[in-house]
């Protein structure tokens, strides 16, 4: 496994405290407000590489996809949204991205009652629990039917994963989080690994494949090291978590302190053949910081960035 980490497209503290980790790889955010410049604009996407390069970074994901929420909901406008993703898509094929993460969340995207929940030492994490929601009150896109989710997603499957083949660009499809059958009438149906290796069948490609998010499959129930052989060569990308509880009620953990046995799951990457890049995410805020982006704090992301680095390094796994 490489490790990457997630940035910002604008250098930034964690920027310097990756480059003293020694992370050469970059998970790139295009900038908020401008994602559909940036999508669609091969010298915009360029400069950001460059950007990276300059510090020292290889950008070779970017996630998440620009919004794409009438192609999820069916609305005008939707072939619009395809049209930028495949053209972005393009763009990073020609520039040497190698990995696109998308999810397919209509409406709501990673959705958490709070950010506050106490974990080890007083250490801050995000949590869910479906029933702090009224979800006798529907949102303003009304209700979405699972059987609707799958039919838009089938429709956006068609356009983007030819572009993806003729671009050399790997598919990393996110599962729902939370993985709950529905909030407020919008359906959810990435919730099961039955559900996710449906999905990547729709328009079977040797591009499409998954981001392997380690505690979504863990809400859901699943084995995840069990999960890591299923999907195996369908692996484009992982995020390296963990969260304990079920998908009615759950809080980010440590690295070290959730259910998964984070050494097996090390070891099934190597044993599956796994080369690609993954990072950690959903990191806890420690003490004296207050995160602007909950889940995203640097001094939580030190810890987490070691303690993978140590277990590849352990498995002599970790690549360069």
């Amino acid at each position: 496994m490489k490790i990457a980490d997630y940035f910002y497209c604008t250098p930034d503290r964690q920027w310097d405290y990756a480059a003293q980790l020694g992370v050469r790889y970059a998970a790139g955010r295009m900038p908020d407000g401008q994602m559909e410049r940036t999508a669609g604009s091969f010298e915009l996407l360029r400069e950001m590489k460059e950007r990276f390069e300059a510090r020292g970074f290889s950008l070779k994901v970017i996630e998440p996809a620009p919004p794409n929420q009438k192609i999820k909901q069916g609305l005008p406008g939707r072939d619009e949204e395809i049209e930028r993703m495949c053209t972005l898509i393009r763009n990073m094929g020609r520039l040497g991205i190698e990995v696109l993460c998308y999810n397919f969340v209509a409406y709501f995207n990673w959705e958490r009652s709070r950010f506050d929940y106490p974990e080890r030492g007083g250490a801050l994490v995000s949590e869910y629990d479906f029933s702090k929601t009224d979800h006798s009150v529907p949102t303003p896109a009304g209700i979405i039917t699972e059987e609707q989710l799958w039919r838009n997603f089938e429709y956006m499957q068609r356009a983007i994963v030819p572009a993806a083949e003729e671009a050399g660009v790997k598919l990393a499809l996110h599962p729902d989080d939370p993985p709950v059958p529905a909030i407020r009438g919008i359906s959810r149906f990435l919730t099961s690994a039955d559900a996710v290796e449906r999905a990547i069948k729709l328009v079977p490609s040797p591009n499409m494949g998954i981001t392997m998010c380690q505690g979504t499959f863990q809400a859901m129930g699943e084995d995840v090291v069990k999960c890591i052989c299923r999907f195996a060569d369908k692996i484009n990308f992982v995020h390296f978590r963990d969260t304990r509880g079920n998908k009615y009620r759950f809080h980010e953990t440590f690295h070290d302190n959730g259910p998964t046995d984070m050494a097996a799951a090390i070891r099934a990457y190597r044993e599956v053949g796994f080369h690609g890049y993954g990072r950690v995410d959903h990191v806890p805020a420690m003490a004296g910081e207050d995160p602007e982006h909950p889940g995203y704090g640097s001094v939580g992301r030190l810890y987490a960035i070691g303690y993978l680095r140590g277990l590849l390094e352990m498995d002599g796994s970790l690549e360069d």
